[in-house]
């Protein structure tokens, strides 16, 4: 495993092991075992998108991994007044021993990928948001002790983070439902990925219909960074509809967790009632973000 750019790159093996090494890494964090498996590496962070999670797991995680994080803005950089992406990979590959960039389109990760020497890690793309999706499953994991049998329900924009829990998801083999407007569905590369799992695969319009028997249930704002333009039109489209709530949660199993990336608009996609009632498994997804990614920084960086 050389870059980590798309979930549709990894295999069922190769998800598992970064899962694996996540809960190892977090294991020896929690338990204050060093592991420096990194020291003397540097990752550059190009920031096209602004963050929280993102930044501050990846520049600790670097840190607790014996290494150095540094915070490149697009505003800061060549890349944001014109340069060629080519030209930037060819530069910060004599400079860098990885890159994690958090952008908008993903033929410029690609890109990165294609013309540079290093390591390129998808912090979030408009298409996918793969390390996201690691946290995620790190967390179900933790919570239902397994993959097998369970069903993850997602609502709402087929976003990023649809296209991404669709793919990990039948990956590790769980059932996944998504309830989506016409209007708003994933991308059509996931679809046809997902074509091959028809047993697995259900997507909808109806929240209680996708909602039904889940294990695990997951939503997102319904208007990602560079969408604000839009936010009053899909609030029509999304509202009332696609909002994980008390009906919602009735549908799924009674002990169904729930998921958010963060940040979430309470009373928009999900009720302040379901969201602090599922606080600690959110918060440890969130947490989970800082395992998982060190668990990619390891395999991609470590030489």
């Amino acid at each position: 495993m050389k870059h980590l750019l798309k979930m549709l790159d990894l295999n069922k093996q190769e998800i598992i092991s970064l899962l694996n090494l996540a809960d190892q890494l977090k294991y020896e964090q929690k338990h204050g075992i060093k592991h420096h498996r990194l020291a003397g590496k540097t990752l550059g962070m190009i920031f096209q998108k602004s963050s929280t999670r993102t930044r501050v797991s990846f520049e600790v995680g670097m840190y607790q991994l014996g290494g150095t994080a540094l915070f490149l803005s697009s505003k800061d950089l060549q890349i944001g007044r014109g340069e060629p992406v080519q030209d930037t990979a060819r530069v910060l590959s004599r400079f860098l021993d990885g890159i994690m960039i958090r952008t908008f389109e993903q033929q410029e990760v690609e890109d990165l990928a294609k013309y540079g020497s290093i390591p390129i890690i998808n912090g979030l793309t408009d298409f996918c948001h793969p390390c996201q999706i690691l946290a995620d499953l790190m967390t179900i994991r933790e919570f239902k002790g397994s993959f097998e049998g369970l069903k993850m329900c997602y609502l709402g924009d087929g976003n990023n983070m649809a296209n991404s829990l669709i793919v990990g998801g039948l990956k590790v083999g769980m059932n996944v439902s998504i309830a989506c407007p016409k209007e708003y569905q994933p991308d059509k590369e996931v679809l046809t990925f997902a074509a091959d799992f028809k047993d697995k695969f259900q997507m909808t319009e109806n929240s209680i219909e996708a909602a039904k028997d889940a294990d695990v249930v997951i939503t997102d704002v319904w208007a990602s960074m560079g969408q604000e333009e839009e936010k009053a039109l899909r609030e029509k489209v999304f509202a009332g509809r696609y909002q994980i709530n008390d009906e919602v949660m009735a549908a799924a199993k009674p002990d169904a967790m729930v998921l958010h990336c963060l940040p979430a608009h309470r009373e928009e996609e999900i009720t302040e009632k379901v969201f602090e009632a599922h606080a600690e498994e959110i918060f440890e997804e969130a947490e989970n973000r800082l395992h998982a990614q060190k668990a990619v920084l390891v395999r991609v960086m470590e030489k």
